[in-house]
């Protein structure tokens, strides 16, 4: 039995197990795992650099903005409203004081500010 040599068919398993443990370091382009990651990475990459990225940079814009009120400002609600800060609270607090019309104060909460635009913005 010792002596015995092992016939290995082209087609059988273990000539393809022996030819994949021969070249580890070689892709298989037909493998539906590379085909997958090939579509599935630039997609990934597409959607961050155009969508993720200038989504998050707009976030941290608007809440240094908000951060930075000051009595003058012009900002605009996510319901539309604009109107000019009458009185600027400090960073801890959340509502500041906006004047919608002449004599027409709101208390606006500093969340749902979506636009900020500064008192020398407006000049220009």
């Amino acid at each position: 039995m010792e002596g015995e040599a092992v016939i290995v068919r082209p087609h059988s398993p273990l000539c393809s197990q022996a030819r994949t443990q021969e070249s580890p370091g070689n892709m298989n382009f037909n493998d539906p795992m590379f085909q997958t990651l090939t579509l599935a990475l630039p997609m990934i990459a597409i959607f961050y650099f155009l969508l993720w990225r200038p989504q998050s940079q707009r976030q941290k814009q608007l809440r240094t903005m908000v951060d930075n009120l000051r009595r003058g400002d012009t900002v605009v609600t996510a319901g539309g409203i604009m109107g000019k800060i009458v009185k600027a609270s400090n960073a801890e607090d959340p509502e500041i004081l906006v004047e919608i019309a002449d004599n027409v104060q709101v208390r606006v909460v500093k969340s749902t500010l979506t636009d900020v635009r500064s008192k020398n913005a407006d000049k220009e």
